[in-house]
């Protein structure tokens, strides 16, 4: 084996040796098993949050560890350790083993590291940086809140960054170093006003330093969006029920093409058959007029990856073409059981946690219609500028989603502000009912986390302005 390994943080940090690696991939199969690999990470986190104009808490971590898994079949055998000392790694690579047991193999493993782009060049991570910068960034936020409007009563700002420093090393040959910073601001803003109470939120950042909120996305910018919400929300009127036209605006509302779409797509949920898509490759699941991929190569997005946590390339998959369901996501497991091509979508919450697939950033691409036309065109419907949270049945695709900003659209306009107003429906179904497509794609502003199995990841959503014929709109206004 000959691999350069200049610059490699556990190379230089912990003294890992490539015998030491050969050695534990050796153990991770002494009981058998078709593959295994170690998952090494270093994790630097800070977090502040400011609320009533004080610092109620400030927490900066750090923690380590590897994770081994062993493939045998469909058996998955994983252990991790939070030391890196080469007896503890040995250990969880037997554990694993055992786990996952079968003919004993001593593998010789030409290992080829993975060396490429860098989606996010950041020169000082964020996490590097002085806590007064960030706390200042925070109460910036805080002060242009209570700003915005009398009516402002409660305000909650946080920012949150970390870097994730990244070995993975495979039985397969796999090689691969990351180095992946992360951060994001968010703002809850509380209103009242004549015995009407309503909320507001906003967030965003990516895998970004701290210039970004200091001239991109200022506190500020996060601020006033969250206050304009709950402003917005204290003159709204309760939302129609019924069957009827509804827009979705173009960025965040796109977690609903996430949540009712995104997971029905993710390979091991087919390869069980227990996804409404299982079994329809090839087939029109969709309006002519949609085209949905996942990307986790776009630069400095929170969903991007440079390798994934199998140590794979990221890539832009083609799930949906023009209404075609053209592919799944799926990892090293998926696709080896499945016989479909690694899309490099293999990803894990920590080295505590299994690799499955997962999404990055998901979105439907732009359209030809206009954003103005598609509001003239609905004579009595609901605009969906924003969403709150949502529950879906990955099973049958049905879905419930809050909307936190809506609009009524009479006669070709948008009128009246409404409260309470969620959407009902089933996420195959609802793409066969979408008949304009906006040329305004937008990607959500950098606040997405996604859970699935007790894991979370931070991801990314986009749609451009949507128009679906028919959803059903669940409230109690007229």
């Amino acid at each position: 084996m000959n691999v350069m390994h200049q610059g490699n943080y556990f190379f230089d940090r912990y003294g890992l040796s490539e015998a030491d690696l050969q050695r534990y991939l050796a153990a991770a199969l002494s009981a058998g098993g078709d593959y295994a690999d170690l998952y090494f990470e270093y994790l630097t986190t800070t977090s502040i949050m400011v609320d009533e104009s004080m610092v109620k808490s400030a927490t900066q971590g750090i923690s380590a560890g590897c994770g081994v898994r062993v493939l045998s079949g469909e058996r998955t055998g994983y252990a991790y350790t939070d030391d890196l000392a080469p007896e503890r790694i040995l250990r969880a690579a037997r554990t694993a083993a055992l786990i996952a047991s079968g003919p004993a193999k001593q593998p010789e493993v030409s290992l080829k590291e993975n060396r490429g782009r860098n989606l996010y060049p950041v020169a000082l991570p964020s996490v590097s940086s002085d806590v007064r910068e960030k706390l200042e960034l925070v109460m910036r936020a805080d002060r242009a809140a209570r700003a915005y409007d009398p009516r402002i009563k409660e305000v909650r700002a946080s920012y949150a960054d970390e870097l994730r420093r990244i070995l993975v090393v495979g039985s397969d040959g796999t090689l691969a170093e990351d180095s992946q910073p992360l951060a994001r601001m968010s703002v809850l803003c509380l209103g009242r006003n004549n015995g009407q109470s309503s909320k507001g939120t906003s967030g965003g950042g990516g895998r970004v330093s701290l210039e970004f909120f200091r001239s991109e996305k200022t506190p500020e910018h996060f601020a006033e969006q969250a206050a304009r919400q709950a402003i917005i929300q204290l003159d709204a009127r309760e939302a129609p029920a019924g069957e009827m036209e509804v827009v979705l605006g173009p960025g965040w509302p796109g977690i609903l093409l996430h949540e009712a779409i995104g997971h029905g797509l993710e390979a091991d949920f087919n390869r069980k058959g227990t996804s409404a898509f299982t079994g329809r490759l090839g087939t029109r699941v969709a309006s002519e007029k949609c085209t949905v991929v996942d990307n986790g190569t776009v630069p400095n997005r929170r969903g991007s990856l440079n390798v994934d946590d199998e140590g794979n390339t990221t890539h832009e998959t083609v799930l949906i073409e023009k209404g075609i369901l053209k592919g799944y996501l799926s990892d090293k497991l998926s696709a080896r059981l499945m016989g479909i091509a690694n899309t490099g979508n293999g990803r894990r919450e920590s080295y505590e946690h299994i690799p499955m697939p997962r999404m990055t950033n998901t979105y439907m691409l732009s359209g030809e219609d206009s954003p103005e036309d598609i509001i003239r065109s609905v004579k009595r419907g609901v605009f969906a500028a924003n969403f709150g949270g949502g529950q879906v049945d990955i099973t049958n695709g049905k879905f419930v989603f809050s909307a936190s900003e809506a609009y009524l659209i009479e006669d070709g306009h948008v009128t009246a502000p409404l409260k309470n107003c969620t959407l009902i429906g089933n996420g195959p179904d609802v793409l066969t009912r979408v008949s304009m497509v906006g040329n305004d794609l937008k990607l959500d502003e950098g606040v997405g986390t996604c859970g699935k199995d007790g894991q979370s990841v931070p991801v990314g959503v986009g749609i451009p302005t949507l128009k679906v014929d028919r959803i059903t709109v669940g409230g109690t206004g007229s």
